[in-house]
């Protein structure tokens, strides 16, 4: 999560909070990879990869929040990027997601989705919101989709390119790199939010076990379509010369 503003509070954002999401989000990420799955490698995998998430948040928390506590937002944050690692350890595997297993999966995929829409209500309510809440939520969208999408590929429902999906958002920011005008701060946009939330629940629909090609091919271009016109609009916004 680099690029963001150092807001440093006086005396910090206190463990205990992290450090309960942190371990009640290690158990959500193995429940969620173990049932109704029989391998012992998902729930490993998982918790393994969100102990790296957690490690990260836990390493830009001091210099980047400026809030003195981590705040109900940051920790729903926390607990989805816990599901979200689940599905990544499915994902290395997905011949685990047969049958019954897969409407488990996208069930899980639609509540990860609806918690989406709480971190952001909370932080409104309690007057928690940041620069570092808001790059934590689309970091994990961000991760999500490419998770979604990876799932997508491996269970046959699309073909490679669907990858686009979760890919495109971390080309925008290596393009930035290149052409600097490209990471330029943008305003908040309901477009941009719908879009994001589109593409996860049209990944997450294609999880279900009837949805198979041609539909689920037609439901990924949809939403492959939506997502690079968002991605076009900004970027032609970005580059315009300035008035």
């Amino acid at each position: 999560m680099t690029g963001l503003v150092r807001h440093r509070s006086p005396t910090g954002p206190g463990p205990g909070a992290l450090a309960a999401t942190a371990a009640a989000g290690a158990g959500l990420a193995a429940l969620l990879a173990a049932l109704p799955f029989a391998t012992a490698h998902a729930p490993v995998l998982a918790v393994a990869l969100f102990a790296l998430v957690a490690l990260v948040v836990r390493d830009r928390l001091a210099a980047h929040h400026p809030m003195d506590r981590f705040g109900a937002a940051n920790a729903v944050t926390l607990l989805r990027a816990a599901g979200v690692a689940a599905f990544a350890a499915l994902a290395l595997e997905p011949a685990l997601l047969a049958g019954s297993a897969a409407w488990w999966a996208a069930a899980a995929a639609g509540l990860i989705l609806a918690l989406d829409g709480l971190d952001g209500t909370l932080a409104r309510r309690q007057r928690t919101a940041s620069a570092f809440g808001a790059r934590f939520d689309m970091e994990v969208d961000a991760l999500f989709v490419l998770v979604l999408a990876a799932l997508a590929l491996g269970l046959g429902k699309a073909g490679p390119w669907v990858l686009g999906l979760g890919l495109m958002r971390y080309g925008f920011v290596a393009a930035g790199y290149l052409a600097p005008a490209l990471r330029a701060p943008l305003p908040p946009s309901f477009r941009r939010k719908a879009v994001c939330v589109f593409q996860i629940a049209v990944l997450a629909i294609l999880l279900a076990p009837p949805v198979t090609p041609p539909l689920s091919t037609a439901l990924a271009a949809l939403a492959f379509a939506a997502l690079a016109a968002s991605f076009a609009i900004d970027i032609r916004r970005l580059l315009r010369p300035p008035a």
